[in-house]
């Protein structure tokens, strides 16, 4: 399995992206920041000046139904902000 699971593409993260030049991810949980940052850089070809990770802890869910009450959780994933070099861009939809 790779170290990028798939990008964060939300309106906050494209300004980011415009912005500041800065970019999401969803990592693997066991992923560290110097292995991140070698994988953004041989995937879209960049240089990568800064990477911020975070651990997103699933919260528990519960709804009601016709069934009685289901209960469940949301998965946990780490998130990295990759902050780029320069004039360097990573184009989510060239590809499309």
């Amino acid at each position: 399995m790779g170290i990028i699971i798939k990008p964060i593409v939300t309106e906050k993260m494209t300004v980011q992206g415009e912005k500041l030049n800065r970019y999401g991810f969803i990592v693997s949980r066991d992923a560290n920041k110097l292995q991140i940052k070698a994988a953004v850089e041989q995937m879209y070809n960049v240089t990568v000046a800064d990477v911020n990770t975070l651990n997103y802890h699933g919260k528990k869910k519960s709804r009601f139904t016709k069934a009685g009450m289901l209960k469940g959780r949301a998965n946990h994933f780490k998130k990295a902000y990759v902050t780029l070099a320069g004039e360097d861009k990573i184009d989510f939809y060239a590809n499309i």
